[in-house]
């Protein structure tokens, strides 16, 4: 194996570690020590490749943001496809990512609450708001033009993300209360994707829409 191959295996190492300990611990409670000890090197050899733990940050969290939201804007702007099945299409891209990571959510929440001013800073450093921007005037044209009924955007957000991540917030009681017998967490989900969709077109359309 080459030294740069040795090179690249390590900093994904040390990345995947990271997520994995910020997602349980929290960024605040994880040092660089801690994501050192899981990976199997000392502290020197995590810093050679990220200086900071807000460069870390950044490395864990950027690739995850960077290729979703690009996904999510060129769903939303398939104005040929009618606003249920894109909201489908959205529902899936993030399933994908929940699945993989469904602590993600609720590490989402618990750092917008410690420290939101960092948290916002971080987004925007990623460039994430550009993306929500042109998914929000996407959507606020389709209104103005009258192909779906004028809803206030931060209303629409709301439903959607109340919806799509309080599963995922409560995955501990779905398992154990929710799930019907011998269904698991997934199929649960898939069963509430109608739901959510059904839920957002109602707002968005008079029921001539799917």
């Amino acid at each position: 194996m080459s030294e740069n191959k040795k090179a690249e295996d390590l900093e994904t190492r040390i990345i995947n570690a990271a997520k994995e300990l910020f997602i349980e611990n929290g960024f605040a409670e994880t040092s660089m020590s801690d994501i050192a000890i899981k990976v199997g090197i000392n502290r020197p050899g995590v810093h050679y490749y990220f200086r900071t733990k807000d460069k870390m940050f950044q490395a864990v969290f950027g690739s995850t943001i960077k290729s979703l939201l690009p996904k999510i804007q060129d769903i939303m702007l398939q104005r040929e496809i009618p606003i249920g099945d894109r909201i489908g299409k959205v529902i899936d891209t993030y399933y994908e990512i929940f699945k993989t990571n469904p602590n993600l959510p609720i590490f989402i929440m618990k750092e917008m609450h410690r420290d939101f001013n960092y948290f916002s800073k971080a987004i925007t450093d990623m460039d994430a708001i550009h993306y929500f921007d042109m998914i929000k005037n996407e959507l606020q044209d389709e209104m103005d033009k009258g192909f779906l009924k004028t809803v206030p955007i931060r209303f629409l957000f709301l439903t959607f993300y109340s919806l799509l991540i309080m599963p995922f917030s409560i995955k501990n009681i779905c398992q154990n209360i929710f799930l019907e017998e011998n269904e698991t967490f997934d199929e649960m989900l898939a069963k509430w994707k109608p739901y959510i969709v059904t839920h957002v077109c109602n707002l968005l359309t008079d029921g001539n829409q799917s």
